[in-house]
């Protein structure tokens, strides 16, 4: 089996062993395959009607009352700078704690959970100075890649207070 000896592959936390498997929620943005470790993710739900509020930052789509509480929700095809499309019935909303907040996320659709070998997971590619790094690694597994989110960087400071203001 090839892969057994990676020596020269740096792992994706230097505090795991090489064996260890990382947990992702996989899930789909523009044909694109992304993954988010599934401890930050607190439930997967389907599309619910948003409220959309006024002034609120584009990438906001809106806020749901999800259990009693007022949730953002963040579209991601926005955050990625590519144009909305109908939603359907595999749109999905993943809601996780970004900063301290609670938060959605609108996605095409939700694969999976996967579990990812640390050794296959590789640093993001420099592509240019970014006002935003929001891309925290390449996993490698079978015959795709999947891109892994840094929720707390996906969105600059002032957006995340815009944001927090949109749920208030």
């Amino acid at each position: 089996m090839e892969g057994k000896d990676r020596t020269n592959a740096a792992p994706f936390d230097q505090h795991q062993g090489p064996h260890d498997l990382m947990q992702l929620v996989g899930f789909h943005v523009a044909g694109e395959e992304f993954g988010l470790e599934i401890l930050r993710v607190q439930e997967i739900i389907r599309l619910q009607p948003l409220t959309r509020v006024p002034n609120s930052p584009a990438l906001v789509a809106g806020v749901i009352n999800l259990r009693g509480k007022v949730i953002p929700v963040i579209a991601l095809r926005r955050c990625f700078g590519l144009e909305d499309r109908p939603h359907d019935k595999q749109t999905r909303i993943v809601v996780g704690e970004v900063n301290g907040s609670v938060l959605g996320f609108i996605v095409d659709s939700v694969s999976e959970v996967l579990r990812l070998p640390v050794e296959t997971i590789e640093p993001p590619p420099h592509l240019g100075k970014r006002e935003r790094e929001y891309v925290s690694g390449v996993g490698k597994l079978d015959d795709r890649l999947l891109i892994l989110l840094d929720l707390d960087r996906l969105m600059s400071d002032a957006e995340k207070a815009l944001v927090q203001a949109a749920a208030h």
